[in-house]
């Protein structure tokens, strides 16, 4: 339905997408992983015809997107990373306006504002001004305006930045039924990982401009079929504990977390007395310690060396 070849995007001397592949089928939910930085952005502004590439071509149904822009935005809804509303206007005021800038009118325009207000839970909050909404309430308006047009493909870059748990939740089986029940393909950024693995399909991992890895959430897990996670919750920082634990020949990543140190290592590396034993020998309080198959954080991890929130 809608693919990439060879994409490139150069800004002076900085490359910020090299020779990205990726495609999408028809009906699919796909996730774009990468920590910040990583091009996903410019990708998406690409895609939706907002930036010319570089090099490279994008086909909408075999058909040029950068020779004919055209051929996908009447299809296409993006709801953007920053959000893209009228603060002074109310609900039901910004869906009108940026309903007749897709070229809806009467009849048509008001059935479509009352069924994606209907979709995003604003209904009984379209007449009031959207200054006074909250920023999960904002950024449900945002998902609505992208919606008014049916589009068959939704891009949504990091939708739920900033918004309380409750509002994420809401978002995320939103975002589910779209593509279940309404067949929308959808192309999914996040800064959260749970999020992808409960909506997307597949999976692309970007890190410095370049598509590092692609699968299922199953195909990518199984790069560290043969490793183990160790997680190890402590009093406080000790930022010398994991200096020496990187010095420690079959520890394959260390990262520090907000409330310890996970690590990365073989399968039944029999690690664990060499851990405690330079615990006692720095005097570092170790509160708790799992042992578990890592996951598709720790696979995210591994492969770009960063958190996805880094």
């Amino acid at each position: 339905m809608l693919e990439t070849t060879n994409l490139k995007k150069v800004f002076k001397d900085k490359i910020a997408v090299n020779d990205v592949n990726l495609y999408l089928n028809e009906g699919e939910s796909i996730g774009l992983l990468g920590p910040n930085g990583a091009g996903k952005s410019t990708m998406i502004s690409m895609m939706s015809t907002l930036i010319k590439p570089t090099s490279g071509d994008i086909t909408f149904d075999g058909k040029s997107v950068v020779k004919n822009p055209n051929v996908i935005r009447k299809v296409l809804g993006v709801v953007p990373q920053e959000i893209a509303v009228y603060l002074e206007l109310t609900a039901y005021e910004n869906l009108k306006f940026f309903g007749k800038v897709y070229g809806l009118t009467g009849k048509k325009l008001e059935e479509k504002i009352k069924e994606v207000l209907d979709i995003v839970g604003l209904t009984e909050r379209q007449n009031d001004v959207v200054k006074n909404f909250s920023g999960g309430m904002m950024r449900r308006l945002n998902i609505a305006i992208a919606l008014l047009h049916d589009p068959k493909i939704v891009f949504m870059d990091e939708p739920t930045v900033g918004i309380d748990p409750q509002s994420r939740n809401y978002m995320i089986d939103m975002v589910r039924k779209l593509n279940e029940e309404k067949g929308t393909t959808v192309l999914y950024t996040s800064h959260y990982m749970e999020e992808v693995e409960r909506l997307c399909d597949r999976i692309y991992i970007m890190d410095h401009g370049k598509i590092i890895a692609t699968g299922t959430k199953e195909e990518l897990t199984s790069i560290l079929s043969s490793e183990e996670s160790i997680f190890i919750e402590l009093e406080r920082p000790y930022p010398q504990f994991a200096s020496e634990l990187e010095k420690l020949e079959d520890i394959l990543n260390v990262s520090i977390t907000e409330t310890g140190i996970k690590l990365i290592v073989p399968k039944n590396s029999r690690l664990l007395s060499h851990i405690f034993h330079l615990a006692e020998k720095l005097d570092v309080q170790i509160i708790n310690l799992n042992v578990h198959v890592p996951t598709l954080e720790d696979v995210f991890l591994h492969l770009t060396g960063r958190t996805l929130r880094d």
